[in-house]
Order: C-alpha cells, then structure tokens, then sequence
C-alpha cells in the first residue's frame, strides 16, 4: 500500500480514538480495575472476545490517560494491507504521535505474520495491547512467538450489572419497590442480551443481532476457514444456537447433518467456538477418557443472540437462565484462573447443571431452575444436587432460582436457594 494512503487512513482513525476517549455515556465494564495493573507490565496484553462485544472500547479504556497510538485493522481501507506493510504503518504512526510508548493493535489477527510484528515491538520496549475475535488464531500464535509474555484478558457482552449501570441503576436498594424493577430488568437483559450496541438501542435487536451473527459466520469463520458445505455449516450453527443449554454429541451432528466424518463436524463446532458464538462444556469426571467420549454440554455467548437466531418457536426461561449463569461464571473465570466448569450426570441420568472445581478439589455445585417457590422446584433435580455432593465429596450447593431465597436442609445437606437477580448482582 502507498505510504500517503496508509498515513491517511491512520489520521482518520485518530477521530475514532477521540469519539471513544470523549464519549460520556461508555461506562467502566467490571473488570476494568482489575486488569489496569497490566498496563504496566512488560508483557504483551491480549483483550479476547466476540465481535462487537465492546473489545476494542475497553482497551482504549485500559489506555485512559496514556497518550497511545491505534490501528484499527477491522478498516476496509485496510483490508488488502499485509505484513510487508506493517512496517509502513509503524512510519505513519510515529509521524501521527511522535514517540508513543503504548499502542493498540485493533483486530490485529487479520494481518498475516502480525505476531512476528508484535514480537519486534515487545522487544524494542513497545508497550503493545491487541484485540481480536478469533481464540485459537490469538493463542496459538502468541504461544509460538511471545512463549508467555501476554495477558490474556476474555470480554464477553454487557454482565446484569454492566446493564444496569448503563441504564443508570447503580444502587440495589431491598424494598418491594427495588425488587421488582430489579427482576424487570433483568427480564428485559435475557430479552435483549447485552451487546453494548442493543443495550444502547433495544429496538433495533433483532435486525443488529441478525446482521452481527452474519458477519461472524462470514468474516471471523467463513472468511478464514475453507468451509465445503457453507449451507450445511450455517444450517448446523443455527441448530447449535437452538440446543442451547442442552447436551452435543459430535457423531449425532455427523449423522443429522449427513457429514462424512466425524473430524467435520468437531472441526465445524471449533469454528464456533473459536469465534466466541458457543461454549462447550465437558463433564466431570475423574477418568480423562470418560470426559472426552461424554456429551458436551452447549451454550451461547448472549442471550439476545439466542432469542434472534434460534429457530425454535418455544421460549425456555430454565435454559436461558442457565445460559446466562454459564456466561457470568466464565467472567469468574476471567479473573480467577483457578475456576474449572464442568457439568455432572450420573448412569441413571442425574444431572447438575454445573460442577466448579477450584485446583483438584470440587469447590461448589449450582443448579438453574425457573421457580418461584420451593415447591415448585423438581425433586429430581434436588435429589440430582445431594447425589452429586455424596459422590463429589462437596458440601457447597446452590439452587439459584427465577424468585425464591432460602437456606434448607435437604437429605442432611445445607442448600442455598437464590435468586439470579441477587446471584448476579452478589447480593446477600
């Protein structure tokens, strides 16, 4: 690329920089405070995560009050740049900022041989922060050529809490009052999701998810994966979305779909995941054979992306709610490494919808269920949670609930009853 275009559309992007540094209503997302230490550090920072999950504003958030410079990759005008480039663009940026000490690498991945790049600037004491929306593509790279020296930070849509804070609820007050405009709330976020961009406009939600979801099947997995059967592939996206919250088995996909291997469709659904749409998880067991010949259980990275682009016609408030626990214990995660998911089922079908284990001991088992009352709540699901404790030797267990608080015994063990609301906000 001409050198003059390449300053061009850098100086242009400064404006975008601007707009973010200057825009009052972008709120602080809840890990900011605990990540700000990486700024300092000599390692290379890494902020993952879905597109349009609000990346690239977090980092420029990172940043705030370092004069940083910025490359925007995800720009049409830098679609056909390559890494002979990257050298050019270096130019540009020192002409635009003169002796910058940070910059920020935005979508970085869609430059071939962009690790080795940021590899020669870590070295020349460049403090480097990059973004992308592609898993494997970004570890395995940096793995190669930083052998450790990155942070690895995961964002993920708005959490409950960001939601209300954007909406400008800030405090959670316990009168009846407070309560319900809480669980109304909350009943809008499962709705509605929590991508900054519905979150600031509901009524544009179907039409942005639907566009959102698009460009991540087209540009983050089709754009970069030689895909042979596209209408398959979208038909098998689509069904996954639909079975959130439930049990995959790789062989059945092969079978429904009619692919003639089973390493098509484990290749297909490491798209997926690879691009932040699904999340699997693995059952516990303590035998590493039984954990990969078990079902995988799937789940979505947002619940408005599931109430757009599931094709099925019922609305289920246990499994949207266990979506959404599911996404706000990989943001524990985030933060505490220590945190493994799994979920439990037994030969006679006893299931708990999620086993946390800290290190090798079993730390807490929680189920999910849309009650309002504890007799509503299945004995089987009950009897499934004090199974479990007996054979996981764990006597942390929870019940979170749509709108019922309580502590009982129950077969000899302690349950904790809560409702998501309170679980989410961690209220007491």
């Amino acid at each position: 690329m001409d050198k003059k275009i390449i300053k061009d559309i850098l100086q242009d992007q400064t404006e975008e920089k601007k707009r973010i540094q200057e825009n009052e209503s972008i709120i602080d997302r809840d890990q900011l405070k605990y990540w700000k230490k990486s700024v300092n550090t000599d390692l290379v920072t890494v902020t993952m995560g879905s597109r349009r999950a609000g990346k690239t504003v977090f980092t420029h958030l990172l940043l705030k009050g370092k004069d940083h410079a910025f490359v925007n990759f995800d720009d049409e005008r830098l679609a056909f740049a390559d890494k002979d480039d990257l050298n050019n663009i270096l130019e540009a940026l020192y002409e635009i900022y003169g002796d910058f000490k940070y910059l920020l690498l935005d979508e970085v991945q869609n430059i071939t041989g962009w690790e080795l790049f940021v590899n020669r600037l870590q070295r020349s004491g460049i403090k480097v922060f990059v973004t992308g929306s592609n898993a494997n593509l970004l570890s395995r790279e940096l793995s190669t050529y930083l052998t450790g020296r990155f942070i690895k930070i995961e964002i993920f849509p708005f959490s409950f809490r960001e939601f209300l804070l954007y909406n400008g609820i800030t405090e959670y007050k316990t009168t009846t009052k407070s309560k319900a405009l809480l669980k109304k709330n909350l009943e809008d976020y499962i709705k509605i999701g929590g991508f900054p961009e519905v979150v600031k406009a509901p009524e544009v939600r179907t039409m942005y998810l639907t566009s959102l979801y698009s460009s991540i099947i087209s540009r983050d997995i089709m754009g970069r994966h030689y895909i042979k059967f596209l209408k398959t592939f979208k038909e098998m996206s689509s069904t996954i979305i639909s079975n959130f919250a439930l049990s995959l088995t790789f062989n059945k996909l092969k079978n429904v779909h009619g692919f003639k291997s089973i390493h098509t469709a484990k290749n297909y659904v490491e798209y997926l995941t690879d691009a932040y749409l699904i999340f699997l998880v693995e059952k516990y067991s303590p035998k590493p054979k039984e954990i990969t010949n078990s079902p995988k259980k799937v789940y979505v990275v947002d619940t408005g992306l599931i109430n757009s682009i599931s094709i099925s016609s019922t609305e289920n408030k246990g499994r949207l709610m266990e979506n959404i626990v599911f996404i706000e214990l990989l943001r524990k995660k985030g933060i505490d490494t220590s945190i493994e998911i799994f979920y439990w089922r037994d030969y006679q079908d006893h299931e708990v919808d999620f086993v946390i284990r800290k290190g090798k001991k079993v730390d807490e088992l929680i189920q999910v269920t849309f009650v309002y009352g504890k007799n509503e709540i299945a004995h089987r699901e009950l009897n499934s949670l004090v199974n479990a404790s007996n054979k996981l030797k764990c006597n942390k267990l929870t019940v979170i609930t749509w709108d019922y608080d309580d502590v009982d015994m129950i077969k000899g063990k302690k349950v904790k009853f809560i409702s998501l609301y309170k679980w989410l906000l961690n209220i007491k």
